[in-house]
């Protein structure tokens, strides 16, 4: 249809179906992925070089090799592995690859994520789903915030997870060994080790209020002399994935705080301090003052003997049934 409009002629056209917006879409979208596909086979990556790169990255100070590695408690023991930021950086150095994390849904108890990585140059694509409960310990639901918080935490499992399934995991544990032993650093010397193990328990404990004793729980040991190398790098990862939002301190303590060992050494040194505060609180008996049957003393401090009176009869307390 021509229609007349100052002089110009204007053509309407129909607007399109949403079939044929669908169609155009799809088209474009395929031209885009075939770009980019044809690329990624052009300039195929050097596996050498990306894991030379990714190394250097990450062990380029403690600090980034740190955030390279989490430990997450299972099952009453903590499993330990690369992080979603060690994932990051293989990724971009891997190259030739599209990967996206994104919430999906949220319902009333859970947020739902999805990560998908796919290999262009090889044409191997993955997707995984991630669920994060959105509820308190009581059944209460979190604010708006704090879902926000937990669909991020759910978006950097599902996008970690999908790229050490597309990225070779020869490459992974590579990188990600040498960054632990970044963390970890010359602790062959008892002094350097020492150190850094007193740091880690003083960090927990001044930051998530977790004990000494505590600590040496979570690193499966009996006494604190025990922790060595293995175990401070644990630490590091479960401080990491506390920082990162993948686990909570009641997450991780649960198993050990709620455990039938942990509630009787409780109440026992429960028992003690309450012992100790009564025993503190208890006035020491004195003679009355102006009785000349009146005993110097009550009660022996040597043997905890009731010493007689003057007249050679024996103490009695003021209540017999005591």
């Amino acid at each position: 249809m021509m229609e007349d409009i100052k002089g110009y002629e204007v053509a309407r056209l129909q607007d399109p179906s949403p079939l044929q917006l669908v169609e155009t879409i799809d088209s474009a979208e395929r031209a885009n992925i075939d770009i980019q596909v044809s690329t990624a086979r052009a300039y195929p990556r050097n596996l050498s070089r990306c894991i030379n790169n990714s190394i250097a990255i990450a062990t380029m100070d403690r600090e980034t090799a740190q955030t390279c590695g989490y430990a997450l408690p299972r099952g009453g023991k903590p499993i330990t592995g690369p992080s979603v930021h060690l994932a990051k950086i293989i990724a971009q150095q891997y190259g030739n690859l599209r990967a996206e994390a994104r919430v999906v849904n949220v319902t009333g108890t859970q947020v739902i994520s999805r990560g998908m990585a796919w290999d262009l140059e090889n044409n191997f694509a993955v997707a995984f789903e991630v669920r994060r409960s959105i509820l308190t310990s009581k059944g209460a639901r979190f604010s708006e915030d704090m879902i926000t918080v937990t669909g991020n935490a759910a978006n950097a499992i599902a996008y970690r997870n999908a790229i050490f399934t597309v990225v070779p995991k020869a490459i992974t544990d590579k990188v990600y060994k040498a960054a632990q032993e970044c963390i970890t650093g010359d602790l062959s010397d008892e002094t350097k080790l020492i150190k850094r193990r007193d740091g880690a328990i003083k960090y927990f404990n001044d930051q998530y209020g977790i004990t000494e004793e505590e600590v040496v729980m979570l690193c499966g040991k009996q006494t604190v002399n025990q922790i060595g190398v293995d175990e401070i790098a644990l630490l590091l990862g479960i401080q990491q994935s506390l920082k990162d939002g993948d686990t909570t301190v009641d997450e991780v303590m649960s198993p050990y705080r709620n455990s039938k060992e942990a509630k009787s050494s409780r109440l026992t040194e429960m028992a003690s301090r309450a012992a100790a505060a009564k025993g503190a609180k208890k006035p020491t008996a004195k003679p009355a003052e102006g009785s000349e049957d009146a005993a110097k003393e009550t009660v022996d401090k040597e043997t905890g003997e009731v010493k007689t009176a003057d007249n050679g009869e024996p103490m009695q307390a003021p209540n017999p049934q005591i």
